[in-house]
């Protein structure tokens, strides 16, 4: 079996899987995810099976954000009364299920999500302004 027919996400939009559906046009299914970080943690998935960020047209990210700006965070500040809304993205290191998916995720006062990260790996933020920017500032 391909990666395409063992797609969980594939299977939801297919209905195969039920889901918990808050959106649905012709590209884009919006589900209730099912292992949340905040109440109404949402995951925005493309119908076409797209595994990354560089597999998805600007069109596409542009309908996507028109969606969460129209549609569904006025549908979670309505209904939830949350008090802002967190974006992610994962893309190969990270990306759990190989399907490109936004994680629309409404933020809370006193929801203590925390992104942790290890300090011991990060560089000076000049050096890697520098590493980004060398060729084009001739070092």
């Amino acid at each position: 079996m391909n990666e395409l027919n063992e797609c969980i996400f594939c299977k939801i939009i297919k209905g195969e899987l039920p889901s918990y559906t808050v959106y649905e046009d012709d590209d884009i299914k919006v589900i209730m995810n099912i292992n949340p970080t905040t109440n109404g943690h949402l995951l925005l998935l493309p119908k076409k099976h797209l595994e990354t960020f560089l597999d998805v047209s600007q069109e596409f990210i542009v309908h996507a954000f028109e969606v969460i700006q129209e549609k569904v965070y006025p549908l979670l500040k309505e209904k939830l009364n949350c008090d802002g809304l967190t974006f992610s993205q994962n893309n190969f290191y990270g990306q759990e299920i190989k399907h490109f998916h936004i994680h629309i995720t409404p933020r809370y006062e006193g929801d203590l999500v925390d992104y942790q990260y290890n300090k011991e790996m990060l560089e000076d933020v000049e050096d890697v302004f520098f590493k980004l920017l060398e060729d084009e500032l001739g070092k």
